[in-house]
């Protein structure tokens, strides 16, 4: 049974902590965006099934987590330090998708004493100021007013829609079925206060707070091949900057399909704890 309550860290913000509990392996799930941090059900289970301790914090701004305004990827680490800190857990593995992939990224590059293995599912590469960074994308737009600072985009949440064109029809299929509380806990997080969005995609298109070329942990990265919200492009950008990194490649997954994968993604980190 997952237990969620309040954090307070050692700034003084607090933060919305979920925990399956379990003597296992911990792994910290970092949501995407936007998202509640609640832990779900097709993310709980699997990992239960292994053995596994899940682990997640709500992002600031996000599911009663006190919002940070100028946050970069890089504070992920100090947040996560504190979490687990708080829970008496030294070593552990990381995981994000979407827009947690740069999250758990940061812990990877920035807790490297205490961070076993990482993955990283169809993850935003360092924001490049130039043209094919947007290229692929469905709907740029709340990027792209992102890089004119918080403002513009704060003012973009204010008319933003979803576009539906964002989500192949593998994408569908999978939130009418296995990954269905994924697509609710978005929509609940849409509808709350944008700060925990906005900040994310400010985070994004500046500079992350460190270079994914100093992880030297065991990481894989995937990235379904016919993503329209985070093209594939980008984790082709994360391989260059990682050139350790595994890559599985998946044909024919879009945005969400891809986290078909996740419980092979959990078998992997396992299997990068070292043997005693």
């Amino acid at each position: 049974m997952v237990a969620e309550w309040n954090l307070r860290l050692a700034d003084g913000r607090t933060v919305r902590v979920a925990d399956s509990g379990g003597p296992g392996l911990t792994v910290v799930w970092h949501h995407g965006t936007p998202h509640t941090g609640a832990l779900l059900a097709p993310v709980v289970s699997p990992a239960a099934a292994r053995g596994l301790r899940l682990v997640s914090y709500a992002r600031p701004g996000y599911g009663g987590s006190a919002a940070q305004p100028g946050r970069d990827v890089a504070s992920a680490a100090t947040d996560v330090a504190g979490v687990v800190d708080a829970l008496g857990i030294d070593r552990f593995a990381t995981v994000g998708a979407s827009g947690g992939g740069p999250h758990a990224l940061a812990c990877a590059a920035l807790l490297r004493e205490r961070v076993i293995a990482v993955a990283a599912i169809a993850a935003p590469a360092p924001y490049a100021e130039d043209a094919d960074w947007f290229v692929g994308m469905a709907d740029d737009r709340a990027l792209r007013a992102a890089t004119a600072g918080r403002d513009a985009r704060m003012r973009h949440a204010e008319t933003a829609e979803f576009d539906p064109a964002a989500f192949t029809d593998a994408d569908w299929a999978a939130l009418s079925g296995t990954w269905a509380a994924l697509g609710e806990d978005a929509g609940r997080a849409a509808t709350a206060a944008p700060d925990g969005a906005v900040d994310d995609d400010v985070a994004y298109v500046s500079a992350w707070g460190f270079d994914p070329a100093t992880i030297a942990v065991p990481t894989l990265l995937l990235h379904g091949a016919e993503d329209r919200m985070v093209p594939p492009s980008h984790t082709e950008r994360l391989r260059t900057a990682i050139p350790h990194a595994a890559w599985w490649p998946r044909p024919g997954d879009g945005h969400v399909s891809v986290l078909g994968a996740y419980p092979a993604v959990l078998d992997w980190l396992v299997a990068q704890v070292p043997s005693s």
